[in-house]
C-alpha cells in the first residue's frame, strides 16, 4: 500500500482560520458571544432567509433531535426516512418513542423519489425526512409539495448540501426545518457543529431555548439584562439538553464559509475531471446527471459496480493508495430498528455504490491517479470476471 493514501474526504483549514481562533482567545470570550451570532447571520443570509430562523448548534445530529422536539413527535408516531440515511436521523427519531419508517431510494441518485414515501404514509405519519444524496436536491420540490398537501412536516437533512439549490433556493428552505454539518468531513468545517433552520416563527422562537436546557439565554453581559438584577434566575420551559456552539468554532466557521464558492468550484472541476476519465469505461456506472435548475454541493463523487466486485474493486485500489467507502449503509437492515419489509432499491444501491475521494484539496496529480487506478482495477476486474 501507498505511504500517501488518498482520502475520501479531508478538510481546508490553514492560517485564516487559525487567525481567527487567535482573534477569540485574545478576547478572552471563548464561549457563546458575537462571533457565534455573526456566523448565525451569515448563514441566513447565504440561505436567503431571516435571521431569526436560524440558529447553530453543536452537530447536525443533535440539531435533528431538536428537530424532533420541536415538531413534537412522540409515542403513537411515525416519521418516514429514507433507508439510505444517517444514523442518526432515526436515532432522533426513534429516542422520542416513535417508529423510524424506512422507505426506499432511487438505486442510481440514492434519493427518494415521491412514490417512495407515499408507499410508506399512514395516518400515524408525523413527518418526512430527506436526505439530499451525495449533495444531490434530488426530488425536493415534488415532496416538498406532497408534504403540504397531506399536512405532514418535511425536515430536510442537508447536512452535505450546503450550497445545493434548485432554481436558486437553497436545500434547506424548501421544508419545515433543516439541518446542516459543520463536522470535520464536511465542505464547511468547524471541527464539530452544525446549523438549523426551522421556517414556523413561533417554533423559530421555541428553538435556541431547546439548545440550551429549555432556557432563556441570557448573560449580565447583555445591555436588556442590565435593569434586572437578578439574570442568573433559571427560566425552564423544556426538559432539553445543552446542544450550543462556541465563538471558537464559530470564527472558524466564518472563515470556512467565505470560502464556499471556491471550495464548491474546485469539487465541480474534479466531478468533470471524473466524469471524462471514465467515459466509456464498461463495467462502472457514472452518477446521474442533474435536471435543469439543479446545483450540487459535490460532496460525493459515486460510482456503481457489478456487486460481486464492488468490494473488491475497493480493496484493489486501497492497494494502489486510493481510499474509497459506501455511506450510508441501509438503515432497514438495522437489527435495533425491527424493520422487516425489503427496500429493493436500497439493497441494489448498497451493494453497487462506491464513493471515489472528493474534496476541494484534491490536486490534479492526485485526480489523475485516481482515475488511472479505477480504469485498470475495473478494467481488470471485468475481464478476470467475463474469462
Amino acid at each position: 500500500m501507498s505511504d500517501d493514501l488518498i482520502n475520501v474526504m479531508q478538510p481546508s483549514l490553514g492560517e485564516r482560520e487559525l487567525a481567527a481562533v487567535r482573534e477569540v482567545f485574545e478576547s478572552n470570550w471563548i464561549g457563546r458571544g458575537r462571533r457565534t451570532a455573526e456566523f448565525e447571520t451569515r448563514w441566513a443570509e447565504h440561505l436567503g432567509v431571516g435571521r431569526e430562523h436560524v440558529v447553530s448548534v453543536n452537530s447536525c445530529t443533535e440539531g435533528t433531535f431538536i428537530a424532533m422536539e420541536l415538531l413534537g413527535v412522540g409515542p403513537g408516531d411515525e416519521v418516514v426516512l429514507p433507508s439510505i440515511s444517517f444514523v442518526g436521523v432515526a436515532n432522533a427519531i426513534a429516542s422520542r418513542g416513535a417508529r423510524p419508517v424506512f422507505c426506499d431510494v432511487d438505486p442510481h441518485t440514492l434519493n427518494p423519489r415521491v412514490a417512495d414515501i407515499e408507499a410508506v404514509l399512514s395516518p400515524r405519519t408525523k413527518a418526512v425526512v430527506i436526505l439530499h444524496y451525495g449533495g444531490h436536491p434530488g426530488d425536493v420540490v415534488a415532496i416538498a409539495a406532497l408534504c403540504r398537501d397531506r399536512g405532514i412536516k418535511l425536515v430536510e437533512d442537508a447536512a452535505i448540501a450546503p450550497d445545493s439549490r434548485v432554481d436558486g433556493q437553497a436545500c434547506g428552505t424548501f421544508g419545515d426545518i433543516a439541518v446542516w454539518s459543520f463536522d470535520h468531513g464536511k465542505i464547511v468545517v468547524t471541527v464539530d457543529g452544525g446549523m438549523l433552520y426551522v421556517r414556523d416563527p413561533e417554533l423559530a422562537a421555541r428553538a435556541p431555548k431547546v439548545a440550551y436546557l429549555g432556557m432563556e439565554q441570557r448573560s449580565g453581559f447583555d445591555q436588556a439584562m442590565r435593569a434586572n438584577t437578578r439574570w442568573w434566575d433559571f427560566d425552564v420551559t423544556s426538559f432539553s439538553r445543552r446542544s450550543t456552539t462556541n465563538d471558537v468554532l464559530s470564527a472558524i466557521g466564518i472563515v470556512q464559509l467565505e470560502q464556499l464558492p471556491e471550495f464548491v468550484a474546485r469539487r465541480a472541476e474534479v466531478a468533470a475531471a471524473y466524469d471524462e476519465g471514465f467515459a466509456g469505461l464498461a463495467g462502472l456506472r457514472r452518477p446521474p446527471r442533474l435536471p435543469a435548475g439543479h446545483r450540487t454541493s459535490h460532496y460525493m463523487y459515486w460510482v456503481q459496480l457489478a456487486p460481486e466486485l464492488r468490494d473488491v474493486i475497493a480493496r484493489d485500489l486501497y492497494a494502489r493508495g486510493v481510499y474509497t467507502t459506501f455511506r450510508y449503509p441501509p438503515l432497514h437492515q438495522v437489527p435495533a430498528y425491527g424493520w422487516e419489509t425489503p427496500l429493493p432499491g436500497s439493497e441494489a444501491a448498497s451493494a453497487r455504490t462506491l464513493l471515489l475521494p472528493m474534496h476541494q484539496g484534491l490536486s490534479d496529480g492526485d485526480v489523475r491517479r485516481v482515475v488511472d487506478a479505477v480504469r485498470d482495477c475495473v478494467t481488470a476486474r471485468t475481464t478476470d470476471l467475463a474469462a
